[in-house]
């Protein structure tokens, strides 16, 4: 299989090329747009998906109206976008040192240094300061929303510092990223982790748990396929991964993993009532799309770990949207 991809693998989001989409922003704007993962927008999308299903999940079971889920929908894409900007911000700063010792990443914007560490920080914090904004435009209010988004942004905040503590940050990064069910069922006025005074309880819906679960294993697959491309610089510098503690095995091991993540998304199915469309495109779906990933991506070809990456993640990410979304259509009256 020939990997063609308009993006070359040593300049993600690196370097000085200005091709493409690129071409529409003043030149200035190019470190700021590659220190957020704009363009190509795998990153923003990628944290958004999440939200998207805890959105329209909610949305089925509380029959809610068109306009009120396509308005959650815009004010969650706003909030995630200054999210994402303000995530990889953080995290190019923190790990600028070590994307200074491997070839992808050393010709990013802070290693490069087109943009200094404080000009990433006072960037960092105007985008932390709108995602608050938007924050406080959810239903449940800027406290409630805040305490619920609270082990979403500790996680982040040690994100960086993963994989220098431990062999897991692709489990730290899947909780990062699928905590976003969580918020999106919040966006629409849930709380699926809920606390009662009288009874001194906490209530939890397990369908939005297996979700999540079941989100977050799909983050581990496809980041640590995405981690192979720097896997012999990550050996020579020290950095962690699960594509460093597997290497030959993972193909073995994240099978088991895809089978689990497809019994969790069965699970969060069965335990919401959805019916066939959601089994069908949701489940199977990104079933099928990520089991060919782990089947047919070169581990061994760093162009073969980012085109199995960045086209993968449409194919899985939308099955899951779809068939949601479908489930949705066929449940509420428009």
């Amino acid at each position: 299989m020939s990997y063609v991809t308009g993006n070359n693998v040593q300049a993600q989001y690196g370097g000085i090329d200005k091709s493409g989409v690129l071409q529409a922003f003043p030149s200035a704007w190019l470190p700021y747009i590659q220190l957020v993962r704009l363009w190509p927008p795998a990153a923003l999308l990628l944290i958004f998906f999440p939200h998207a299903f805890g959105i329209l999940h909610a949305a089925i079971r509380m029959q809610a109206p068109t306009e009120h889920v396509l308005r959650t929908s815009i004010t969650i894409f706003g909030g995630c976008f200054f999210f994402s900007n303000a995530a990889h911000t953080w995290n190019d700063l923190i790990d600028a040192p070590l994307d200074a010792q491997v070839e992808r990443t050393r010709k990013r914007p802070i290693p490069r240094g087109a943009i200094t560490p404080k000009a990433a920080i006072i960037f960092g914090s105007t985008q932390v300061l709108a995602a608050v904004i938007f924050l406080a435009c959810m239903p449940l209010g800027v406290s409630t929303s805040g305490l619920y988004a609270l082990p979403n942004i500790i996680s982040t905040t040690y994100y960086p510092f993963a994989k220098r503590h431990t062999r897991f940050p692709q489990l730290v990064l899947g909780f990062c990223l699928a905590w976003g069910v969580v918020m999106g069922e919040v966006a629409m006025g849930v709380q699926p982790i809920a606390y009662s005074p009288d009874k001194a309880s906490v209530a939890v819906d397990t369908s939005v748990i297996f979700l999540v679960t079941g989100t977050a294993l799909w983050v581990l697959i496809y980041d640590t396929i995405y981690a192979y491309q720097d896997l012999q610089a990550d050996l020579k510098v020290g950095i962690k991964s699960l594509a460093v503690l597997l290497q030959d095995h993972t193909k073995a091991v994240l099978c088991p993993v895809l089978m689990l993540m497809t019994g969790l998304l069965v699970e969060a199915g069965r335990a919401s009532g959805l019916g066939t469309s959601y089994y069908l495109f949701a489940v199977c779906g990104a079933s099928v799309s990520l089991g060919l990933m782990v089947w047919y991506v070169n581990l061994q070809d760093s162009r073969s770990c980012w085109w199995w990456f960045s086209n993968g993640f449409w194919w899985t990410g939308g099955t899951i949207m779809i068939g949601l979304l479908v489930e949705y259509s066929t449940q509420v009256r428009f």
